[in-house]
C-alpha cells in the first residue's frame, strides 16, 4: 500500500511541476496558437521583405533616372556644343511621355479593381498642399504657353523642339495635377512593384524639371547680368541677332515668362513630395484606431493681434519690395536701398524668433499628448522643413565667412552680418516650434466644445425674442398703417423710403452686432495657451508669405549687393545662391503650411 502510494504521488508531483510552468489541458491548444503565430509571422516577415526589396527596387530606378539626367544638364552646361539644351529637352521629354502612359495605366484598371484601395492616409495631401499645387500647376501651364508664343513669335531663329517640349509639358502638368489631387490619399493594394516604380520614375522627372529650371535661370540671369556691364560700357550695341522684336505681344510673352518661372520651381517640389508620400503608403494598412475621428477645420476664431501685426508686416514689405525693385533694377544700384531692405529684414526676424520660442515654450507647458503613430506624411515634413532650410543657413553662412573676412565694420556690412545671424537663428526657432506643434495630437476638449454650443444657443435664444420684437416695433412704427398710393405726395414717398433705409442699417448693425458678440466670446473662452498659439501662428503665417513674395518675385540682394560675388567669385556666387534661393523660396512657402496645420490643432 506504501508503494502505491508512493507510486501516486510521483504522477502528481510531475503534474504539479508541469502546472507550474504550462497547464496540462491547454498544452494542444498553445501548440496550435504557436503554429499559428509562427506560420502569420513567417508571412508578415515575408511581406515586409518583399515590401523592401520594392522600395530598393524602385529607388535604384529612381536613382539611376536622377544620374542620367544630371549628367545630360551639366554636360549642357560645362559644354554647350556636345549637348545643346535641346537634347536635354528631348531626353525629358522621353521621360514624361513614359509618366504619362504610367498614370494613364494607373487611372484605368488599378485604381477600378476592388480591394485596391482598402486604406486612405488622412494626412497625406492636405488641402493646403493641393491648393498650392492646383495654383502653381495653373502658373507653369501660362509659363509653357508664355514660351510657345515667345518661340512662335522667333520661329526664324528657334527649333522646333522649343514648341514641342512646352506642349508636351502642358499635358503632363494637367494630367499630373489631376491624379495627385484625387489619389494623393491612396494606399494602394494591388501591383506593388509596378506602382513604386512607376511613383519613383515620376519623382525622378520632376526632380529634373526641377534641376533645369534652376540651371536655365541661372545662365538666363549669368546672361542678363553680363549684357548690363556691356551696355554700362558700350551702351547702344546690339550683339545679338535673336532678339524679341518691338511689338506688344513679342513684349508681353517675354515679360510674362521671366516673371512666372519661379513658379515652375515650386511646382516640381511640391509634386516630388506628394509623389514621395504615396511611395510610402503603397502596400500600408491603417487600422481604424489610426483614423482621426475629428477633423479640425480652419476657423478665424481666437486671434486678433496676430492678424494686424501680420498685415502690417506684409504691408510694409510689399512697400520695401517695390521700392526695391524700383532702385536696385536699374544700371547702378543705389546703396540706400540695400540698407533699407536689409533693415526691414532686421526688424521683422526677431519678433518670429521671439514669437517662435513663446510657442515652443507654451508648446511645453501644454499637456497634450504626442502624436507617436507612424506616418510617412509627418516625417517628410520635418525632412523637407529641415532639408530647405539647409540653403538658406548655407548662404548666410557664406555671406558670415565673407564679411568677417572683408570689412565688417561697414555700415551696409554690418547690417548683412547682422541679417545673416537673425536668419539662421529665426530658421532654427521656427523649425523648433512647427516640428513640435505637428507632433501632438489636436486639441479636442469634448466638455468645453459642449459648454461652448449650450452657451451660444443659450445666447442666441435669449436675443432672438428681444431682437424680433425691437425689428418688428421698428417695422410696424414705419408701415404699420400703409398710406394710400393714389393719395401719397412725393414728401411722403420720400420720407417712407427715408424709414425703410433706416429699417435696414438697423438690421445691419443688428448683425454686425452679433457676430462681432459671437467672435469676442469665441475669443474670451479660449484658454490663454491656445489663444497664444493661434495669434503666433497666424503672425508667423503672414509673415512667411511676404518672405516668400519677396524673393519668388525678383528681389536677390544676396547677389546684387555684390559683396560675396567679389569676395567668392562671380561663378561660384552664382552656384551657391541659384541652389539656395529656391530652396529657401521652398522652405517659406513649406513653413506656411506646416504653420497653418499648428493652428488648425491648437
Amino acid at each position: 500500500m506504501s508503494g502505491n502510494k508512493a507510486s501516486r504521488q510521483k504522477p502528481c508531483q510531475r503534474c504539479r511541476s508541469r502546472s507550474a510552468s504550462d497547464p496540462p489541458d491547454t498544452s494542444t491548444i498553445h501548440y496550435e496558437k504557436f503554429w499559428l503565430y509562427r506560420h502569420c509571422s513567417s508571412l508578415q516577415q515575408r511581406d515586409r521583405q518583399a515590401q523592401k526589396a520594392g522600395q530598393l527596387f524602385s529607388g535604384l530606378l529612381a536613382m539611376n533616372v536622377v544620374f542620367l539626367g544630371s549628367a545630360f544638364i551639366s554636360s549642357m552646361i560645362f559644354n554647350h556644343v556636345a549637348i545643346a539644351l535641346a537634347d536635354v529637352w528631348i531626353l525629358l521629354s522621353i521621360l514624361k511621355v513614359l509618366c504619362l502612359c504610367w498614370i494613364s495605366y494607373y487611372l484605368l484598371p488599378p485604381s477600378r479593381q476592388p480591394h485596391a484601395v482598402l486604406h486612405r492616409d488622412a494626412h497625406a495631401g492636405p488641402i493646403w498642399v493641393r491648393g498650392s499645387l492646383m495654383l502653381f500647376g495653373s502658373f507653369s501651364i501660362l509659363l509653357n504657353v508664355f514660351q510657345i508664343g515667345y518661340s512662335t513669335i522667333l520661329i526664324h531663329c528657334k527649333s522646333r523642339v522649343e514648341i514641342v517640349f512646352p506642349s508636351i509639358e502642358i499635358v503632363f502638368i494637367c494630367t499630373q495635377a489631376f491624379f495627385l489631387c484625387h489619389h494623393s490619399k491612396d494606399c494602394i493594394q494591388v501591383q506593388h512593384n509596378l506602382t513604386r516604380c512607376g511613383l519613383m520614375l515620376t519623382t525622378a522627372t520632376n526632380l529634373l524639371l526641377w534641376l533645369l529650371a534652376v540651371t536655365n535661370d541661372t545662365i538666363h540671369t549669368e546672361m542678363e547680368s553680363q549684357l548690363r556691364e556691356v551696355e554700362q560700357r558700350f551702351s547702344g550695341n546690339e550683339t545679338t541677332s535673336c532678339t524679341c522684336p518691338n511689338t506688344t505681344i513679342c513684349k508681353v510673352f517675354q515679360k510674362g515668362y521671366i516673371l512666372l518661372y519661379p513658379f515652375n520651381t515650386e511646382y516640381c517640389l511640391i509634386c516630388c513630395s506628394m509623389l514621395y508620400v504615396m511611395w510610402k503608403n503603397v502596400g500600408r494598412r491603417i487600422s481604424h484606431h489610426h483614423v482621426p475621428h475629428i477633423k479640425p477645420r480652419f476657423k478665424l476664431q481666437g486671434v486678433v493681434f496676430g492678424p494686424l501685426l501680420g498685415t502690417m508686416a506684409v504691408v510694409i514689405g510689399i512697400c520695401v519690395f517695390m521700392m526695391y525693385q524700383i532702385q536696385a533694377t536699374g544700371s547702378a544700384p543705389n546703396r540706400q536701398v540695400f540698407v533699407m531692405y536689409y533693415s526691414y529684414y532686421i526688424v521683422l526676424l526677431p519678433l518670429m524668433s521671439v514669437g517662435a520660442v513663446i510657442g515652443t515654450i507654451i508648446h511645453a507647458l501644454e499637456k497634450r499628448e504626442l502624436d507617436t503613430l507612424k506616418n510617412p506624411t509627418r516625417s517628410l515634413d520635418v525632412i523637407l522643413l529641415m532639408g530647405a532650410a539647409l540653403g538658406q543657413i548655407a548662404m548666410c553662412y557664406f555671406s558670415i565667412v565673407a564679411i568677417v573676412a572683408t570689412d565688417p565694420r561697414d555700415l551696409l556690412n554690418s547690417l548683412i552680418l547682422s541679417y545673416a545671424v537673425l536668419l539662421i537663428f529665426q530658421n532654427i526657432t521656427q523649425n523648433v516650434f512647427i516640428i513640435d506643434g505637428l507632433h501632438r495630437q489636436p486639441f479636442v476638449a469634448a466638455a468645453e466644445a459642449r459648454h461652448t454650443d449650450h452657451a451660444e444657443q443659450h445666447e442666441v435664444a435669449s436675443e432672438l425674442p428681444g431682437e424680433e420684437e425691437a425689428t418688428t416695433s421698428i417695422k410696424d412704427e414705419h408701415t404699420g398703417i400703409p398710406p394710400d398710393k393714389e393719395g401719397e405726395t412725393k414728401e411722403e414717398q420720400n420720407h417712407e423710403a427715408y424709414d425703410q433705409r433706416r429699417v435696414s442699417m438697423l438690421e445691419l448693425g443688428e448683425e454686425i452686432r452679433k457676430v462681432s458678440w459671437s467672435y469676442i466670446h469665441s475669443y474670451s473662452h479660449l484658454s490663454w495657451k491656445r489663444r497664444a498659439l493661434r495669434e503666433i501662428s497666424f503672425f508667423l503665417v503672414l509673415c512667411n508669405i511676404i518672405l516668400w513674395i519677396m524673393p519668388t518675385f525678383g528681389a536677390h540682394p544676396v547677389f546684387e549687393n555684390g559683396l560675396e560675388k567679389s569676395f567668392y567669385g562671380y561663378s561660384t556666387w552664382f552656384v551657391i545662391v541659384n541652389f539656395g534661393l529656391p530652396l529657401s523660396v521652398f522652405y517659406r512657402m513649406h513653413s506656411v503650411g506646416g504653420l497653418l496645420e499648428v493652428y488648425i490643432t491648437a
